[in-house]
């Protein structure tokens, strides 16, 4: 079988699986769309931080698709790290609390450090986490949001690369779940369902 066929017989079984799931609506960013756009922050990245490589960070769980297809678009030598941090829980809206699942593992003294999260909705999130990680004498600090919410920030910093603006809805795919589904579906898609139980 020809890697076309097999690549057609794979979007056929999204397709319908997506398509027969009635929480799934209609696609926000398509796949093409996050190639072109993280193709050019990785450019960018690059161009920034050339002569300085840079430590990823990566917020678990949501980042991590945007982050190993980042990655591998920064021409330069660089590291990896994750942490997760938890402020929805299993619903649709943040509750305000933040705390830390998992921390890094790597010191940040003296680090070019890039935080890669895959959306800024209230900003509580990300407010808390540059503090965290400011108070570990990083040489810098800036954040790569794959998507961020407009009109919806409650907290005043600035997001140094973002992928997309996107309305006040909910998403999902690309990474982004509720309660841990949806993260495989390769687009970006407005999720019907309201908040979980």
């Amino acid at each position: 079988m020809s890697e076309g066929a097999l690549g057609a017989g794979a979007e056929a079984r999204e397709a319908s699986w997506v398509d027969a799931d009635p929480l799934v609506g209609r696609v926000v960013v398509s796949a093409a769309e996050i190639a072109t756009r993280v193709g050019e922050l990785g450019e960018q990245i690059t161009k920034d931080y050339w002569g300085r490589p840079p430590l990823l960070v990566g917020v678990l769980k949501g980042a991590f698709v945007f982050m190993a297809d980042l990655a591998r678009c920064i021409a330069l030598p660089l590291e990896l790290d994750f942490m997760a941090v938890s402020s929805y829980g299993a619903a649709t809206k943040t509750s305000g609390v933040v705390r830390i699942v998992k921390d890094l593992d790597i010191d940040l003294s003296g680090r070019h450090v890039i935080v890669v999260e895959d959306i800024v909705d209230s900003g509580l999130t990300l407010s808390y986490l540059r503090r965290s990680l400011l108070a570990r004498g990083p040489d810098s600090l800036a954040v790569c949001a794959l998507l961020q919410k407009t009109g919806q920030q409650r907290m005043d910093f600035d997001v140094e690369y973002v992928g997309f603006e996107i309305p006040p809805e909910f998403v999902i795919g690309y990474g982004l779940d509720v309660a841990e589904e949806y993260r495989n579906l390769p687009d970006l898609r407005v999720y019907l369902g309201g908040e979980p139980e």
